[in-house]
């Protein structure tokens, strides 16, 4: 039995807490929180769960193997430090931290104490996001062109990060996880409309060594809650929608065929090949709660879990070139390969 202590309680920490305390393997023994209020509304439907104020409390208690932290991303980096320097399991929303130093750090202290450090990359565990993975790397969309994501919605406008950090920690680690590819160029440009210095809507663009190119539009000031993704390959286009409650993906036959040789322009034709569009059964299980059987999985284990650490790492070095490209206008910045001090290479940042 894994011993858990949630922190935060606000926004996300209860779906964490509904999910823990559904395992069998798992017993949510306290709940943190600063708001008083909100504790007492947890405690009234957890009666059996301890709640306090203070995450040093939470270190103190005998009885805390592993801590879930869902606070602002801003103290994601220094509850975690804590977290794992008393001996506990991590599971940390996303995005890991707010820079790829503290990411590096955070490994550092994971690797040397032989602890679990996850993110929670909720849609590395969706059923849909795997299904999507094994349609592409079996190549029945033929290679990959590009990808488009949208992730829009009015709201919840963040005072510690930009909607880049927000919402495309989702959209990265998808593109990711079914490229099995890190970029090597990112362009990013963006607006603040709302808080100043704040951007609530940005597009971002990811380049592949491969060719392939990525996508991502965010924004906090749409009208409509937009989740989709589009990957076009030479053979086939599958559409992704998340909010489409059963055909969540949707394989469309369709491409453009450039004949191989012409004469002339008058005989220069472009071919439109429009086939059946179909969509293939999945099975729908809530992603969070196979992220969360999945956690208490490795720490009884010890094996490393999909959304380790290095993959958080991966992400937020996305998004800290996006930073730059964002404070050069747009301009890209490349994502050039060195070692790292923890085993596998990491992208060194260099702006051109």
């Amino acid at each position: 039995m894994v011993d858990l202590a949630i922190v935060g309680c606000g926004y996300w920490g209860p779906n964490l807490a509904r999910n823990f305390s559904s395992l069998t393997d798992c017993r949510v023994t306290v709940l943190c929180d600063t708001d008083a209020a909100r504790l007492q509304h947890m405690k009234r439907l957890y009666p059996a769960v301890d709640v306090c104020l203070s995450f040093d409390e939470i270190l103190d208690r005998s009885d805390v193997d592993a801590v879930a932290i869902a606070t602002p991303t801003r103290l994601h980096y220094s509850m975690a430090l804590k977290a794992l320097d008393s001996g506990r399991h991590v599971l940390v929303e996303k995005p890991l931290t707010t820079s790829v130093q503290e990411c590096e750090s955070l490994l550092e202290i994971a690797e040397d104490k032989n602890l679990i450090l996850m993110v929670g990359h909720t849609f590395l565990y969706s059923p849909t996001v795997r299904k999507i993975r094994e349609i592409v790397q079996q190549g029945d969309l033929g290679e990959l062109q590009y990808v488009s994501a949208r992730r829009l919605n009015l709201g919840l406008f963040q005072t510690d990060i930009n909607v880049a950090w927000d919402l495309a920690p989702h959209d990265i680690s998808i593109i990711l996880y079914i490229l099995d590819e890190m970029p090597v160029g990112v362009n990013c440009q963006g607006k603040a409309h709302v808080t100043p210095g704040i951007e609530d809507v940005t597009n971002m663009t990811l380049t592949f060594g491969n060719g392939a190119f990525a996508l991502i539009h965010n924004s906090w000031l749409d009208p409509n809650k937009v989740r989709q993704m589009t990957f076009v390959g030479r053979k086939r286009m599958l559409a992704y929608d998340d909010i489409e409650p059963f055909e969540k993906i949707r394989i469309y036959d369709k491409r453009v065929e450039v004949p191989p040789h012409y004469d002339s322009l008058a005989e220069f034709q472009f071919s439109y090949h429009q086939g059946d569009m179909y969509s293939p059964s999945v099975k729908q299980t809530e992603s969070l709660s196979l992220e969360c059987q999945h956690f208490i999985d490795c720490i009884k284990s010890g094996v490393q879990p999909e959304s380790c650490g290095a993959e958080g790492l991966k992400v937020v070095q996305v998004l800290d070139a996006a930073s730059r490209s964002l404070k050069s206008n747009g301009a890209r910045v490349e994502l050039s390969t060195v070692r790292r001090r923890i085993g596998t290479a990491s992208p060194a940042l260099s702006l051109v």
